[in-house]
């Protein structure tokens, strides 16, 4: 009995139609003492109110009439809207409304999904919302809340469905397949990638082919011409096989925030699509990172699964708290990298003495390889210069942002003065400018 009781009573719930009901039969009752005229009404009135909320309670327990189903992908997509879809059928002979409470992860910190559909008998429907996550790792989906009326209305009872499950949040894999089909459609330049105009030509030779208006008339074959009796040219390609290495610092100044990511992030998410983008272009790519020691280190190849070693790699950074040992980086690459490869450095210098007690590694790297280093605008520094300053305390302010404005350019031409090229980039526009570098990179033949 007592189990019987905890089983239906406990997810049983009253509705404001239910207060509202009996709220009327207490004034009815009330003003009998007053009018005699209302003679039976409010025992009439209690009466049908039992009545209704007999038969309301037997219809929503006579069956389990509620089916709910989450589904979303096995993993989530780091800043990026991941779509959550929820099934509902409805298993009653009546209408129902809904109300549904899903219990998301307590990472998004809200409280607000919360969505009311209404079902016709046998009725089934989907729902769905999107979730941007912001930081990588675990995310714990709990029990997806259902409360079910019937037109009368006077109660709800409390369904629990679905089970708990955990969710890991990747970086980005939605923009890199994004990159990735753009790059195989040849429509980078959609999203901001620039076409690089090849400066001659590679000695990677391609095939032979039949002339066509545009190609390079120096490249003509003449014996191949002679023996096909029309005109016949070499092709070429791009060189192959070259190694790629995305290096990412993990100290303390990457743990800058930007519309609710880490400068972090951000170079992760930039560092997956790089990656990405190399391995089609049949380059080797790889992964280093660094804080104040070497955290990872993943070989370049190009080997199958190399995509999805990059990507659990680059899953499980977190930011260090500590000073940046470039000394460290510049032995590992020493020892470990032997051959010329293009180093993308994703960092971020804030001042130029920062930058200095950097420099003599930073050197050493470049003498080595092809080392662009990117680091990142201060976008709140660029909204603060645009406006006009009206008081002597922003006036002051003012001039400090410019300073530091300043310092940035500083940094990009003291860097090319030693011969290593530089980005410096919104961190939106990350990804973006890194692919460009990298195809200017290749199309220039610099590496």
């Amino acid at each position: 009995m007592k189990k019987w009781w905890s089983k239906y009573i406990s997810s049983l719930y009253l509705s404001n139609r239910w207060h509202a009901a009996v709220a009327v039969c207490v004034v009815l009752f009330v003003c009998r003492f007053f009018l005699e005229w209302l003679g039976v009404i409010p025992y009439a009135a209690t009466g049908m109110l039992i009545i209704f909320a007999i038969a309301d309670y037997f219809l929503l327990y006579r069956t389990n009439g509620v089916i709910a189903i989450r589904s979303h992908a096995e993993r989530l997509s780091n800043g990026d809207d991941n779509p959550i879809h929820i099934h509902f059928e409805n298993r009653y002979s009546i209408p129902v409304n809904l109300n549904i409470i899903d219990e998301i992860p307590h990472q998004f910190q809200k409280r607000d999904v919360n969505f009311h559909i209404n079902l016709k008998e046998g009725e089934k429907k989907f729902l769905s919302y999107n979730l941007r996550p912001v930081k990588r790792g675990v995310y714990e989906f709990g029990l997806i809340r259902v409360y079910a009326a019937t037109q009368i209305g006077l109660f709800k009872r409390r369904y629990n469905l679905g089970q708990p499950t955990d969710v890991p949040v990747y970086p980005s894999y939605i923009q890199m397949r994004r990159y990735q089909l753009m790059a195989i459609n040849n429509r980078l330049s959609e999203v901001g990638v620039k076409k690089v105009r090849s400066l001659g030509h590679t000695m990677e030779f391609e095939q032979i082919k039949e002339y066509v208006i545009g190609d390079d008339y120096r490249t003509v074959n003449w014996k191949a011409t002679a023996r096909k009796g029309q005109l016949m040219v070499n092709n070429y390609t791009d060189e192959k096989s070259q190694q790629v290495y995305c290096v990412i610092d993990k100290g303390r100044v990457m743990k800058m925030p930007f519309e609710g990511l880490s400068l972090l992030d951000y170079a992760i998410n930039a560092s997956l699509v790089l990656s990405n983008v190399a391995l089609l272009k049949q380059d080797k790519a790889g992964i280093i990172s660094f804080a104040e020691k070497i955290s990872s280190f993943l070989p370049a190849n190009r080997k199958f699964s190399q995509m999805q070693s990059v990507l659990e790699v680059l899953y499980n950074q977190k930011t260090r708290y500590l000073e940046s040992d470039f000394e460290r980086l510049y032995i590992l690459l020493k020892r470990r990298v032997t051959q010329r490869s293009l180093i993308v450095l994703f960092t971020n210098f804030e001042s130029l003495s920062g930058m200095r007690r950097q420099l003599p590694y930073l050197r050493k790297i470049a003498a080595d390889h092809l080392l662009v280093t990117v680091f990142f605008e201060n976008t709140e520094l660029d909204a603060l210069l645009n406006e006009p300053a009206k008081d002597m305390k922003q006036v002051y302010t003012k001039a400090v942002a410019e300073k530091f404005a300043s310092e940035k350019q500083q940094i990009i031409a003291e860097l090319k003065q030693h011969g290593i090229m530089s980005i410096l980039t919104p961190p939106k526009n990350l990804t973006v400018n890194a692919l460009n570098k990298y195809l200017e990179i290749k199309a220039r033949q610099l590496l």
